[in-house]
């Protein structure tokens, strides 16, 4: 935990920003005449999962004759072609 007061995190917020954001820092309190009145933290990691080629692998068989119906699907979506 790292204090700083209020000039100083004005004259210097990118760096302090820098320094949480590359975890050299976890958390600045930044102070007005020695008392804290602010803390800068990290946010969360976000929630999204990344997507992950290869989850279901091994789970089920693709049969070799998958693409016979393509013809026939394409029908079902774009009628005869002529």
């Amino acid at each position: 935990m790292h204090i700083v007061n209020i000039h100083e995190a004005k004259s210097n917020l990118s760096r302090l920003l820098n320094a949480i954001e590359n975890g050299t820092e976890t958390e600045i309190i930044i102070a007005r005449n020695g008392k804290p009145i602010g803390r800068l933290t990290a946010l969360a990691s976000p929630t999204q999962q990344k997507v992950r080629f290869g989850l279901a692998k091994g789970k089920f068989v693709v049969p070799d004759d998958i693409d016979h119906l393509n013809p026939e699907i394409e029908k079902l979506f774009y009628g005869e072609i002529d």
